[in-house]
């Protein structure tokens, strides 16, 4: 069957102690808006019975497949995935870009000789897909052969997660299995690491190359903190070891979309406000009146941001007391 036969999309919903991955909702957001668009729906495949679907639902979803169990292996569920796509023909499958996504997504790909976009940053509602190029330096618009599905892993951030708890859907348990279980988890070891969660965070106060140094960069950590949000970098903070890695934000870091973005000597390079543009409400401080920053703040602030940040720190405080 062509793309353009196909009716409906299906999105792979991955969870994690029982509840649907942030990025899996921004997906089935995006999703429903493709298909209320065409006049279709979004059909939600859920692994295990104990995955809490309401979310899934309230993002989108009007139908919600469970099947299997979350324990099964990438290869497993990329078989259930398969026949799942064979049952109900929809013309895209699509879910967020997680190591095991990027593992299963290919597999259902080679089952049907179907086009297979990773990284995926935007989607159009007649198949054109933006994904990263070149360690994310470059964005890519391609479009997909005719055959169906077309299958898509979606760059966590990429999309605004939109719950309605009044959206109503339906819950089918599937019976299907995989026929060839080749592998088994004995046992599951949690790495020791910092645990930096920029997807999920409300609120995210970056810093970047302006402020200097790793003395000043601690007014950006003192700010997150009291704003209860969650520290972010450009790639030269990073670089100048002011902060680890895993708070970089941007093409080659985490594309993020909280409600609060705060930019604390950030220039506005591409790379970096590409990675955050979908933020509700952005606030930029830079000295430089023509910093690129500005062109996409809800709120500029000229002036030197060792001096800015700490009345911002007090003043929040002073509102926290109250």
């Amino acid at each position: 069957m062509k793309y353009t036969d196909g009716k409906n999309i299906m999105v792979c919903v991955q969870s994690a102690d029982g509840a649907a991955i942030g990025a899996a909702l921004e997906t089935v957001s995006k999703a429903a808006e493709l298909a209320k668009a065409t006049g279709e729906e979004v059909l939600a495949v859920v692994f295990g019975k104990d995955t809490d679907t309401k979310p899934v639902i309230a993002a989108g979803a009007a139908k919600v497949l469970t099947a299997g169990s979350n324990e099964l292996q990438a290869a497993e569920k990329a078989e259930i995935l398969t026949k799942l796509v064979e049952k109900y023909q929809p013309k895209a499958l699509y879910m967020a870009g997680t190591p095991e996504g990027k593992m299963i997504a290919p597999a259902v790909a080679a089952a049907f000789e179907s086009g297979c976009a990773t990284d995926v940053t935007g989607i159009t509602a007649d198949g054109v897909y933006t994904t990263l190029s070149y360690n994310g330096n470059v964005l890519n618009d391609m479009k997909m052969g005719e055959n169906l599905p077309h299958i898509a892993t979606v760059r966590s951030g990429s999309f605004a997660k939109n719950l309605d708890e009044s959206r109503s859907g339906e819950v089918a348990d599937e019976d299907v299995t995989a026929e060839d279980v080749r592998t088994k988890v004995v046992e599951t070891v949690k790495e020791i690491a910092e645990s930096v969660n920029l997807e999920e965070a409300q609120v995210i106060v970056s810093g970047g190359r302006g402020m200097g140094s790793k003395d000043n960069f601690a007014l950006v950590e003192q700010l997150a903190e009291v704003l209860g949000g969650v520290v972010g970098a450009t790639r030269p903070a990073i670089e100048e070891g002011w902060v680890s890695r895993a708070h970089q934000v941007g093409q080659s870091g985490k594309i993020v979309a909280p409600k609060l973005y705060i930019a604390c000597g950030v220039s506005g390079a591409t790379q970096h406000v590409s990675g955050m543009i979908g933020s509700g409400y952005i606030v930029a401080i830079n000295k430089d009146e023509d910093a690129s920053i500005f062109d996409v703040a809800d709120v500029g602030i000229v002036g030197d941001v060792t001096k800015v940040l700490p009345v911002m720190i007090e003043e929040m405080k002073k509102r926290k007391a109250e």
